[in-house]
């Protein structure tokens, strides 16, 4: 194939599969919120290493760069697509707005699973402190006495820290208000 050959293909004649994949990218990039740096240190992180220059001239060079396929495979990877996807129509491209949902959507179901997780371990931690205060507590009265008292006073020191009391205030010296 000649040089112009290799132009016209790369340029406004190129297959529709290629022009495809360049919309995929950039959508694929713009919805993580992603500069074509994250993308190039992404795609590296898979095996699939490119330069970010490279990336800018796949989206919007003129003539765009055309995809390898080694390439192809590190953008599949990385954006958790198929092939399939990467090179089909990508659809009708979103709205700015609609990208910042979807990627503040992506955001926060991460948030909320780390959250989620966190909430589980500790459920699990108490879960066992409950056991291990209740078999002391079940050794005798004085023994539930003692946990009871101590639960007691671990609330009111959790209470007061939470909601500074007027002797908080006196030691922090500032003067108690109304009096």
């Amino acid at each position: 194939m000649s040089g112009e050959e290799g132009a016209e293909r790369a340029g406004p004649g190129r297959p529709m599969p290629e022009e495809h994949v360049a919309a995929r990218i950039k959508l694929e990039r713009e919805v993580r919120g992603w500069s074509t740096v994250k993308l190039a240190e992404e795609m590296a992180a898979v095996g699939h290493p490119i330069n970010q220059s490279a990336i800018w001239r796949i989206e919007s060079g003129k003539p765009r760069r055309r995809v390898n396929l080694d390439e192809a495979l590190g953008f599949c990877k990385v954006f958790d697509i198929t092939m399939q996807d990467l090179t089909g129509p990508p659809g009708e491209l979103a709205t700015p707005r609609i990208r910042e949902l979807a990627r503040e959507y992506v955001q926060m179901t991460r948030e909320y699973h780390q959250l989620r997780a966190a909430i589980d371990r500790n459920q699990m931690h108490l879960h066992e402190i409950d056991m291990e205060l209740n078999a002391y507590g079940d050794k005798g009265p004085e023994q539930r006495g003692q946990v009871d008292e101590l639960l007691r006073l671990e609330e009111r020191a959790l209470q007061r820290s939470l909601h500074p009391s007027r002797a908080h205030l006196r030691n922090q010296g500032q003067p108690p208000t109304g009096e």
